[in-house]
């Protein structure tokens, strides 16, 4: 039987170090605590990220390798870009948080039964949105939201959390919008989490946990970002990903 920390109830005590995590399962490294603000920035600072089902503890992981997008050399692939060279879809920011968390928890996914994205993470995220370090990237076809990608900014660090497609490419889409305007903006890294062939194959990257941690603590040291994401971040149309991106 596992035997893991058990987090104080005080949210500002620290946690374990990341390097007693787990080797199986990969990164897990606490259990309990809370989802509250002060306890989630603490942990994403720290390299370390909420992640368990409905009706068990709260568990906290930190993997190792962990998985990152250079958002410097992240690139749509040719057939995408072609696809969006016809499309009427339009990007912007922060404009429907709590629709995008909700899409990510509510979208079927291969392999999963149920959703990770429980009621007390939904509202967690939605306090750190209101707070200004949640922030997501929406896809719209029309008024309907196609695609999305939520995470969390601390400096000039983003941690990516969860993305949907409710059509083909949505999520894609999201994520290259993320990318450009964070490589625009001089932000060089997206937290990507846990390995999966999807995230391999849209160029993500194997990094040691102590190489993560490291350029962790460098860019959460930076100044943040922008105040208001959806007034930097614009609206644009998604037909300008294609023509930015090059094979």
């Amino acid at each position: 039987m596992l035997r893991l920390p058990r987090l104080s109830p005080n949210p500002d005590s620290p946690f374990p170090s990341v390097e007693t995590a787990l080797r199986d399962p990969d990164g897990l490294l606490a259990m309990g605590g809370d989802l509250s603000p002060a306890r989630l920035i603490n942990a994403y600072a720290h390299g370390i990220f909420p992640w368990f089902s409905e009706g068990y503890p709260i568990l906290w992981w930190s993997p190792d390798p962990r998985m990152v997008f250079d958002t410097g050399r992240f690139r749509l692939s040719s057939r995408m870009r072609r696809s969006l060279r016809n499309s009427a879809w339009r990007i912007a920011a922060d404009t429907a948080f709590e629709q995008v968390i909700a899409a990510c928890a509510e979208i079927p996914r291969p392999g999963q039964d149920g959703t990770w994205i429980n009621a007390a993470m939904r509202s967690a995220y939605a306090e750190l949105h209101r707070r200004g370090y949640a922030h997501s990237v929406e896809v719209f076809s029309g008024p309907r939201l196609v695609g999305g990608i939520y995470g969390v900014a601390i400096g000039q660090m983003f941690f990516g959390e969860s993305m949907f497609s409710a059509e083909s490419g949505g999520s894609k889409v999201a994520l290259a919008a993320l990318c450009r305007q964070l490589r625009i903006w001089g932000w060089p890294l997206l937290d990507a989490q846990v390995e999966n062939p999807h995230l391999l194959r849209l160029g993500a990257e194997q990094w040691p946990r102590s190489s993560f941690m490291q350029r962790v603590r460098e860019q959460i040291a930076l100044p943040p970002g922008p105040a208001v994401w959806s007034q930097a971040f614009g609206r644009f149309d998604a037909v300008e990903l294609a023509g930015r991106q090059s094979g």
